[in-house]
């Protein structure tokens, strides 16, 4: 794009590069908690590779996420259960790798896979230090309700945590399938229920995915010191993350109806993740109409 050149208006803004600081603080836990008390978006996006973390936070994503969906977008595997702890180790490495490369100041998490946590609050521990060592800054687990005692026991040892809450992809076989949850009063109450203990147990963010606008919006206003990051669950959450190659529009299987495909109106990889981190921040996307489950 040459300096003359109007960057073109989409409805999720207008691709400008000059939208996004040229200088950047490196992103910290604190650094997230003065985002959300300002009320200020937080944004995330996963990456799998050294090269595509250091354009995403080259384009001012505050959190990359090594995501255990690297099974389903990298290998062709069906969903996240045949991730294993080592295909995870070596991802969080690579993108670690990246973001030193290229001075990136993103917050690093890095997802513990189906069955690296479950067996016991030791094995869930082992599993994170191999994370932390590869680079990541925080590790991700799946469920409510026991996984607090873990995320408690994480926590005490200096291990911070990123919940997740809502469809948990680790576990589609028991849920039935890529479904909403919460939609029920009893669904909902215990998604109330998971995420307050999963706060006072010392998680220090928590992915709200497919759950309906108006339980997220709810959870992110009582939840006062534990941010919640929507996918597929409203704009009210205190952030969003998306797959990479779901908002770049590519994917294997059936595009999920809360993703918006940003390359379709950018000149680049680069420019596509500069328009949804600006859509983010403006409250563009997500569109809540389409969250009306």
């Amino acid at each position: 794009m040459s300096a003359e050149t109007t960057p073109p208006a989409t409805p999720y803004g207008t691709l400008a590069r000059a939208a996004v600081p040229s200088a950047r603080k490196p992103v910290s836990l604190p650094r997230l908690r003065e985002l959300h008390a300002a009320g200020e978006k937080i944004t995330m996006l996963t990456a799998y590779d050294a090269t595509f973390a250091a354009v995403a936070d080259a384009a001012g994503v505050e959190c990359i996420l090594v995501g255990d969906s690297l099974g389903m977008v990298c290998q062709g595997l069906t969903s996240t259960v045949g991730v294993t702890l080592e295909t995870m180790r070596h991802h969080t490495e690579c993108v670690a790798n990246g973001l030193r490369r290229s001075h990136g100041v993103a917050w690093l998490i890095g997802d513990l896979p189906f069955g690296s946590y479950h067996e016991s609050k030791e094995q869930a521990l082992r599993s994170a230090v191999v994370l932390m060592q590869a680079g990541a800054h925080m590790v991700k687990l799946e469920g409510g309700g026991w996984t607090a005692d873990v995320v408690r026991f994480l926590v005490e040892r200096g291990i911070p945590v990123c919940a997740h809450l809502g469809l948990t992809p680790q576990t589609v076989h028991a849920l039935g399938g890529y479904r909403v949850q919460g939609k029920t009063d009893e669904g909902a109450a215990r998604l109330k229920r998971e995420a307050h203990e999963l706060q006072d147990a010392g998680a220090a963010l928590l992915v709200l995915e497919m759950v309906p606008a108006a339980l997220s919006a709810g959870l992110t206003q009582t939840l006062t010191h534990c941010p919640t990051i929507g996918i597929g669950a409203g704009s009210a959450t205190a952030g969003q993350v998306l797959v990479l190659h779901d908002m770049l529009g590519m994917n294997l299987g059936k595009m999920p109806r809360f993703v918006h495909n940003f390359m379709q109106d950018a000149g680049s990889v680069r420019g596509a993740i500069e328009a949804y981190v600006q859509a983010v921040k403006a409250v563009r996307f997500p569109v809540d109409a389409v969250h009306a489950w």
